[in-house]
């Protein structure tokens, strides 16, 4: 939890709260659904929250922003992206159910009500839209973007155009090149001074 304190320090008492509930909670459910690999756990904050809030250092979502979360897993970034900003509306997709019931059970247990959930793949979603697509190492860039653009509307209201915004690792090149996309490309140890970030970005494609 300090490590988050250590970056951001504007929450309210029940952000505070809701960010160090995520601890217990998730241990809980990990013991009985697992979702985050139990060498990781322990690294909550750092491998899970604070990458997921990567996002929130280079946008700042205004309020009744809808956000879509493709292949959240257990609820990243899209949790720890509710709870810093609860007048954004988030939804967490997921193809493997069992997935989103400890996604509703964290939601439930810090009192989130800015996030809903679907059993579905991406592709399958018809006749809704929203502002960004967010995601962390689901799927290459080029298929993320295949799913995420027809459900972008088009536009541009806040310091970012609506698209997709996806945090990846790695050597990026060839994946991007495969794309064919230019994203906005930001090193988010640049961000986080941390050992853990080296060699892990942001990605933004305007839709």
């Amino acid at each position: 939890m300090d490590i988050i304190i250590k970056y951001f320090s504007e929450f309210t008492d029940k952000q505070v709260q809701q960010f160090a509930a995520l601890e217990a909670l998730y241990k809980d459910w990990n013991s009985k659904i697992n979702v985050i690999s139990r060498k990781d756990i322990d690294s909550l904050y750092e491998k899970h929250v604070l990458h997921s809030l990567a996002i929130a250092a280079v946008i700042e979502f205004k309020a009744g922003t809808q956000i879509i979360d493709i292949g959240t897993g257990g609820g990243f970034p899209g949790i720890p992206l509710a709870i810093f900003f609860p007048e954004v509306e988030f939804h967490l997709v997921d193809s493997i159910a069992k997935k989103l019931k400890v996604v509703e059970g964290i939601a439930a247990g810090v009192g989130l009500t800015n996030v809903t959930t679907q059993h579905t793949r991406a592709e399958d979603i018809k006749n809704r839209k929203f502002d960004f697509v967010v995601s962390r190492a689901v799927a290459p860039i080029k298929d993320l973007w295949q799913w995420g653009k027809p459900l972008i509307k088009k536009g541009r209201e806040q310091e970012l155009p609506n698209g997709l915004i996806c945090l990846k690792g790695g050597d990026l090149a060839k994946e991007i090149s495969e794309s064919r996309l230019r994203p906005r490309m930001v090193a988010i140890e640049e961000i986080f001074k941390e050992e853990y970030f080296k060699e892990k970005y942001l990605l933004h494609v305007s839709a």
